[in-house]
């Protein structure tokens, strides 16, 4: 079983934060943390959806990319986007060129703009409580009774290319599980009912 390990400075931490170089950063400052904004959700809920089927990494070392490709993940400028604008994401190295995936983010544009704060508040509200840390990397899942909630609430309000591992995903990393592990130097979140 493995739980925390030591990073170059020491700090125990996830054992995947010490996997490549990019993730240090990604672990301490963002992974978990919470996210409330209808831009941040409208970005977090993209990236995972692009990373479906492939590495973290592969999508965190082009996320400078697809913020430009996607106009900062402004949802009201991507939902304006046409089929120029899937040809030119298409043809852009910068990104994950998936026509699916590049469809479905510009139609989740349309959804959360016309949703609003109801967006975020959707999300928000499949918050985990009275749920401790993970005690070792063999705890943790790739999806949960909340998590499937919450990808039936997304695909009733129109939200594609979600299911309950990318909901999941998303829950983690816009703090409403925390799933860094128990001996993790990662001051534990404080997650209360909405």
């Amino acid at each position: 079983m493995s739980g925390a390990l030591a990073g170059p400075d020491g700090r125990l931490r996830c054992p995947w934060a010490l996997s490549a170089p990019e993730y240090v950063d990604y672990h301490d400052l963002e992974w978990g943390r919470p996210v409330t904004s209808v831009p941040g959700l409208y970005e977090r809920l993209t990236l995972e959806a692009f990373q479906s089927g492939l590495s973290w990494i592969t999508i965190l070392r082009k996320r400078e990319g697809f913020r430009r490709a996607f106009a900062g993940f402004d949802p009201g400028a991507v939902a304006g986007f046409d089929a120029r604008d899937v040809a030119r994401l298409l043809a852009d190295p910068g990104i994950v060129r998936n026509r699916a995936k590049i469809e479905a983010a510009i139609a989740n544009a349309r959804t959360v703009t016309n949703l609003g704060q109801g967006f975020a508040d959707l999300v928000l509200s499949h918050r985990v409580v009275g749920r401790g840390r993970p005690t070792t990397a063999e705890d943790w899942r790739a999806t949960s009774p909340e998590s499937v909630a919450l990808a039936k609430a997304l695909r009733q309000a129109g939200i594609r290319f979600v299911g309950p591992t990318t909901a999941y995903a998303l829950m983690q990393a816009v703090g409403l599980v925390d799933d860094h592990l128990a001996d993790c130097w990662v001051p534990p979140l404080q997650l209360s009912g909405r």
